[in-house]
């Protein structure tokens, strides 16, 4: 398997920004992430696409630290790159924010993020929504990012053809 980008690219570690600090999500991140998840469970629902199912109602502690095993090593490996956002303090996970590959024709990544249902009122959404726009332009390789369900509709995004 390829790496998602070149081996020489120095993959950014950190966004520190309005009320928030962006780093790489680790299983050490389990407590404060489940947290998170589960207080924005219903809303989360569709963040990768419509009928996606993350995350289950029952989702459990042990199956999210799977998951956060899953992105830590993908992490690593340079095929997909997982953040958690942090409090500048760390004291409480915020959301996550998630830089893929893309499946789609014209792309050459893809990323999502989402903050958890108690910050929405604070305008963390918007001001990650900025910095990572910019973040991704200024910092990353890539030539054309998508932001499925944000700056693309899922029905535009989903009819677009496979790579």
């Amino acid at each position: 398997m390829t790496a998602f980008v070149p081996d020489d690219f120095d993959v950014p570690e950190r966004l520190a920004g309005d009320g928030f600090v962006l780093r790489p999500l680790t299983i050490n991140d389990v407590v404060k992430d489940y947290d998170a998840v589960m207080t924005s469970q219903a809303r989360l629902l569709d963040l990768f696409g419509p009928g996606h199912g993350w995350p289950a109602p029952d989702l459990s502690l042990e199956q999210d630290l799977i998951d956060l095993g899953w992105h830590q090593k993908e992490f690593q490996i340079r095929q997909s790159f997982a953040y958690t956002v942090m409090t500048p303090d760390e004291t409480r996970c915020l959301g996550c924010a998630y830089v893929e590959p893309s499946p789609k024709q014209g792309y050459d990544a893809q990323v999502f993020f989402w903050v958890r249902d108690s910050e929405l009122a604070t305008g963390l959404e918007s001001r990650l929504d900025d910095a990572l726009h910019s973040w991704i332009a200024d910092r990353w390789c890539f030539t054309h990012a998508a932001w499925p369900g944000r700056d693309t509709p899922w029905a535009h995004w989903l009819a677009l053809p496979d790579k």
